[in-house]
């Protein structure tokens, strides 16, 4: 099958790309990640249709530019790279693109090639997303021009595939039909992620990778460290909307690369998420296959991992915003974990069922069943 693929930076869709190649697709995947970045994802050279020689005056003003302006920019660079795909698209079978990012090339993929178009949605449908944020004080909102072409990309799809039991929920609350939904939970490179030994540290250390906003619930910590004296909080990645906690016991650690990831998860008893609205965080199966037990709200997609791992000892799901039963799930992920010897590992089984070898399996059996209903 001939498939088209396009991004701009979600590095998801490249480990698609190279899954899909190795069984067998004709893949194109057109972005603007640098040719560097993507060769050390495994996706061979005749694959990749790269558009940073376009996009690059752009991108470069939109990091310069005064954060006031950047929305504006913002809004530039999705109307280019949608413009470029749309041209520069080579026949297809099936186009994949992210959601909010393309609409003319989806509709030329329709028009002009007769292509299935598969969106890919990693957060709940827009106006839940929009719903929630609206209430977070200071948290950074969705805007009239994400919401018109997200919509407008829903109309437009044959299938809009989403990573988590939440997030399908939140599409059939807005009367999206479940035969127009395919649930595929991401994957993870086994060996970037790898079980990591037993931290030596005497204190009860969590970790939280992504970025520190009102969005992932960033602004409970400091009530958390505050009563769990005894918790250490290590926070990887960049400086959102949210304020940091005013505490000796909280560590930050600016965005690194993601083969980095792995020796601060080593540091760490556990893996804490505690978003509002999340799709499936990559970095949750991150931690899981580096054998971390995880906290995590229902609106992360733990609820997901948790049906592949059938161990509650290694998962433990809490309402959005309920302090209490984040203290008292931190509480018993901690003890677990503090209790363990050796290395921290997971069934094989479990293992083999978070490859991303085995996200392009389904993903390529369900474009196959979508071949066959044409």
């Amino acid at each position: 099958m001939r498939i088209a693929i396009a991004t701009s930076g979600r590095f998801h869709v490249l480990d698609l790309a190279r899954e899909l190649h190795n069984l067998g697709h004709d893949v194109v995947f057109y972005s603007y990640v640098p040719t560097r970045r993507v060769k050390k994802f495994g996706l061979p050279a005749q694959c990749r249709r790269n558009l940073l020689f376009y996009l690059f005056p752009l991108i470069v003003l939109h990091r310069l530019a005064p954060h006031r302006m950047r929305p504006v920019l913002n809004r530039w660079i999705v109307n280019a790279i949608d413009s470029l795909v749309a041209k520069k698209l080579e026949p297809c079978d099936a186009f994949i693109g992210m959601s909010g990012l393309f609409v003319r090339a989806c509709k030329i993929a329709k028009t002009r090639y007769g292509a299935m178009v598969l969106l890919e949605r990693g957060s709940t449908h827009i106006l839940r997303q929009k719903e929630i944020l609206n209430t977070l004080p200071g948290a950074a909102q969705v805007s009239h021009f994400d919401v018109s072409r997200e919509l407008a990309g829903y109309n437009l799809a044959d299938l809009i595939v989403i990573p988590s039991i939440h997030v399908e929920n939140s599409f059939l609350d807005y009367n999206c039909s479940k035969t127009k939904l395919f649930r595929n939970p991401y994957g993870v490179n086994l060996d970037m992620f790898a079980p990591t030994p037993i931290p030596t540290i005497p204190r009860p250390t969590a970790i939280f990778v992504g970025n520190w906003n009102y969005r992932k619930g960033c602004d409970l910590w400091a009530k958390v460290l505050d009563r769990m004296p005894e918790l250490h909080l290590i926070h990887v990645g960049g400086r959102g909307d949210a304020p940091f906690p005013n505490s000796s016991r909280f560590t930050h650690v600016d965005p690194v690369r993601q083969w980095d990831l792995r020796e601060y998860y080593a540091k760490a008893h556990v893996s804490v998420l505690a978003s509002r609205e999340e799709g499936l965080s990559l970095v949750l199966v991150q931690a899981l296959s580096c054998g971390l037990p995880l906290v995590c709200s229902e609106s992360t997609g733990g609820r997901d991992l948790l049906e592949l791992v059938r161990d509650d000892s290694l998962i433990h799901i809490f309402p959005v915003d309920d302090l209490d039963a984040l203290c008292v799930a931190l509480h018993k992920a901690v003890s677990f974990a503090m209790t363990r010897v050796g290395t921290r590992t997971l069934p094989e089984g479990v293992r083999a069922q978070l490859t991303w070898r085995a996200y392009g399996e389904r993903y390529s059996q369900r474009l196959a069943e979508l071949t066959k209903d044409r």
